[in-house]
């Protein structure tokens, strides 16, 4: 089974930045097409007082830190032109779940998505939405989280899918993991309170031992379609295994995941993510090694031909890095630095 679709981690939470520029960005979009990725999930817009553009609604909410590119519009028009489907992630706070405030992180997600739809529902890539909000198991306050925003999304746009990747509460995240049985009961209840708001599920792989991920494949897949929507797979590309956060996972052990969710019937494979931890352009040397890998064992030329040429947007933004025109408060003047 391949992985045809892959997480944007732009806005990361928990994993270095790679620092790539328009450029890099443009011949990342042409290395995941080469080798079959024909969907991108940016798995959220903002976090916390970041955004990936200049969001009127998380200025005045939020009173995020200066945007000076819009990077929604630089994937979206890269993927367009890689003829890739974009899943639209939404804002996490980062604060208002921890605290309990699972309204105030509704009511801005809803005027969010009213915006993000008004600035780029028209685009072509634009095939979906991610509710970048994770579940582990039943949590009632987080459940409504998800129908809400989740409905807000499907009033704008019905003919476009909701996706979301819940986490498995396995022995590799925490200290009193649920069993499979557990996890069964409390998945088919929420999913039944999700049906008819979310429109696909891609359970992430890597909470559980390896030895028990083929029964969790196998239930989440029986689940998932008894609820009627389809069934994904995020097969993590990074390592739980090692001491230190996180490096790229071992050939062998992604090989493994692949051919499970291929056994339990999934539909397609996800990963998080392409552009850290399998891509030759990573931070991580390693990445590129698992890159190659990969393309040897599904016999794919290893040497993308970078054939396009960089996007007007990504040219547009490559001028304004190179201009270095940001503005800086001096003294209570603007100046150009």
């Amino acid at each position: 089974m391949r992985i045809t679709g892959t997480f944007i981690d732009e806005i990361s939470h928990d994993i270095p930045s790679n620092n790539w520029n328009a450029q890099k960005w443009a011949k990342e979009f042409q290395i995941m097409h080469h080798i079959g990725i024909d969907t991108v999930i940016l798995i959220r817009a903002g976090y916390k007082n970041v955004a990936t553009f200049n969001s009127k609604v998380l200025k005045k909410r939020i009173n995020i830190l200066p945007v000076y590119e819009d990077l929604v519009d630089l994937f979206l028009g890269l993927a367009e032109e890689n003829r890739m489907d974009l899943f639209f992630g939404v804002y996490d706070s980062g604060v208002y779940r921890a605290q309990g405030n699972y309204q105030k992180e509704i009511d801005i997600n809803c005027e969010f998505v009213d915006e993000v739809w008004q600035n780029y529902g028209h685009r072509k890539a634009f095939r979906g939405w991610y509710l970048s909000h994770e579940l582990g198991r039943k949590d009632l306050p987080g459940q409504k989280c998800i129908q809400h925003i989740g409905m807000h999304c499907k009033e704008k746009s019905p003919d476009l899918p909701v996706l979301i990747s819940p986490f498995l509460l396995g022995a590799k995240l925490v200290n009193n993991p649920i069993s499979l049985a557990e996890h069964k009961v409390e998945w088919d209840e929420i999913l039944a309170s999700l049906r008819g708001i979310v429109d696909i599920v891609a359970f992430q792989d890597g909470q559980v031992d390896y030895q028990d991920l083929a029964g969790y494949l196998e239930v989440n897949s029986e689940l998932i379609r008894k609820h009627g929507m389809k069934a994904w797979s995020n097969a993590e590309s990074f390592d739980r295994d090692k001491p230190f956060n996180f490096p790229p996972i071992d050939w062998r052990k992604l090989w493994w995941k692949l051919c499970a969710a291929q056994e339990a019937g999934m539909e397609k494979a996800i990963t998080f993510e392409f552009s850290h931890f399998m891509s030759p352009q990573s931070c991580w040397p390693a990445a590129k090694d698992l890159f190659d890998c990969y393309c040897e064992h599904y016999g794919i030329n290893v040497n993308c031909p970078i054939t396009k040429p960089v996007t007007k947007v990504a040219q547009a933004l490559s001028k304004l890095e190179k201009m270095k025109s940001f503005n800086v408060n001096r003294g209570g003047r603007e100046v150009f630095r």
